[in-house]
């Protein structure tokens, strides 16, 4: 009977177990909506080629050991190597990027929505950061040189300022084929349609006119 009581204790564990680990599969954009019916069908993630068709073509991106221009509001340019890019990446999790920055250039505070984020400095220095979730809000810093190596964790907001005399170059690996990002400032003072200046003076607690014209400056310096 003991035995008969295990088994049924460890089977019971087991299921559990299984349980507690199942979640729904990740997303590769920012939504999916369901539908009924199998028109107009959009895959989460990207189709899959016949592999007896694929060519080292698919596999393969040329170019990221070449410098960016950076003359933009920012100062620093990204050059992604995703799925987009790479159609080989499609379903393999992993994607890189190549960060440029000018003199005081940045990457501004951002976050990618399905990925967390490893960082090489290849040329200058660096001051970077990403900052935890409510309530702490607890900011971590570190500056880095020429081979160090610095890790945002998924979703986090985080930025990478050059505060260096000459360019800086970096590189990204992401833990995504997509990983998305959200540039903070844009996604609020630049969202179409605008966000209800209300709300974001509400938020950020200032006056409306500061946001009116926060939102002015974004739709001119970026369009």
């Amino acid at each position: 009977m003991k035995a008969v009581h295990f088994l049924v204790a460890s089977v019971f564990l087991a299921l559990a177990s299984s349980l507690a680990s199942a979640s729904d599969p990740s997303p590769l954009q920012d939504f999916c909506v369901a539908i009924n019916d199998t028109k107009n069908v959009f895959v989460n993630g990207k189709f899959c080629k016949d592999p007896k068709l694929a060519t080292p073509k698919d596999f393969f991106f040329s170019g990221l050991h070449i410098p960016q221009k950076t003359s933009n509001p920012v100062g620093s340019t990204v050059t992604p190597v995703n799925v987009v890019q790479i159609l080989g990446l499609n379903t393999l999790g992993i994607s890189l990027a190549r960060i440029d920055y000018e003199p005081y250039g940045q990457n501004p505070p951002h976050t990618h929505p399905r990925a967390s984020e490893i960082l090489f400095v290849q040329e200058g220095t660096l001051y970077v950061g990403f900052v935890t979730s409510n309530p702490e809000n607890k900011l971590f810093t570190k500056v880095l040189n020429k081979g160090d190596v610095f890790v945002f964790p998924i979703g986090l907001i985080h930025f990478q300022f050059n505060i260096g005399k000459t360019n800086a170059v970096a590189f990204a690996a992401l833990s995504s084929q997509n990983p998305g990002v959200i540039t903070i400032a844009n996604a609020v003072f630049k969202s179409d349609p605008p966000i209800n200046p209300d709300v974001l003076a509400k938020a950020f607690q200032l006056d409306q006119n500061v946001v009116k014209s926060l939102q002015a400056k974004f739709w001119w310096d970026n369009n």
